[in-house]
């Protein structure tokens, strides 16, 4: 990965600071859902928030305009957002009822797609031009939006699969620490590997270290039955690949709200 930002020192951060955002997090929840990512460098996964996120607001999730309005939609309950309003914050349709498959469908499809220069991709281009961008910088330290630019990846590769399709709760983010926080906290969490499910990794601690060592997100294509799950991964080598992964490796899993 040739992104311009190291790994975050977690041991810095209070039980707080991890779980600040949720609000601004929780962008579109109900009817959309969204959250905040990460990627990986090579086989080892780098912080995916730029070097500002260091500056973590204590306590309070920093919330931007864009970000109320959104969580005062999802507050209303309906569940109905307009086609015009799910592009302004960044889906290419409006959130619909969506099968595991098809999201899997479309993250294969990305296989062999390859940063380019200055280590950019089109999950990076797409993220940085919603307001969850916005957010997520505000929340994280209230850096620009263009240090996503080059960034570590991986939660931005997924985020856009749920952008792509519709999935509702898929939720999105540029950390993976505050993505799977998000899931946590909205009660889709757990640790049953599914079709479709967003997988969580922890390199150095496995399935036995907590959330807050999280380095690497994906997504499961299937359980192989013999205690390892096959994926689909961004920013891993620089590019979107298909991989094998040992159980033993996974913090978690979040589930979007997918059709039965």
């Amino acid at each position: 990965m040739t992104g311009r930002f190291d790994r975050l020192s977690l041991s810095r951060f209070t039980p707080e600071d991890k779980a600040v955002g949720v609000a601004a997090s929780a962008v579109l929840a109900g009817a959309i859902g969204l959250a905040v990512f990460n990627p990986l460098a090579g086989e080892r996964a780098a912080a995916d928030a730029p070097q500002a996120a260091a500056v973590v607001q204590q306590g309070k999730a920093a919330e931007s305009p864009a970000a109320a309005k959104a969580a005062e939609k999802a507050d209303g309950g309906t569940g109905n957002v307009s086609a015009a309003d799910a592009r302004a914050e960044g889906f290419k349709v409006a959130p619909r009822a969506v099968k595991p498959s098809e999201v899997i469908k479309l993250a294969e499809k990305q296989i062999g797609t390859r940063e380019g220069k200055g280590g950019m991709t089109k999950y990076h281009n797409w993220y940085v031009s919603t307001p969850q961008a916005a957010a997520t910088a505000e929340r994280d330290g209230g850096f620009s939006v263009d240090d996503y630019k080059g960034a570590q990846w991986c939660n931005m590769f997924v985020s856009w699969l749920g952008a792509q399709t519709g999935v509702k709760n898929m939720g999105w983010d540029a950390y993976t620490v505050q993505h799977a926080t998000w899931f946590k906290k909205t009660d889709r969490w757990g640790h049953k590997a599914k079709p479709g499910a967003v997988v969580f990794f922890d390199w150095k601690n496995g399935s036995s270290g907590g959330i807050g060592g999280i380095d690497h997100v994906g997504i499961v294509v299937k359980d192989n039955g013999n205690g390892k799950i096959t994926t689909v991964e961004g920013n891993t080598d620089n590019a979107v690949k298909k991989k094998v992964r040992d159980k033993s490796q996974v913090v978690g899993y979040g589930y979007p709200d997918y059709a039965s």
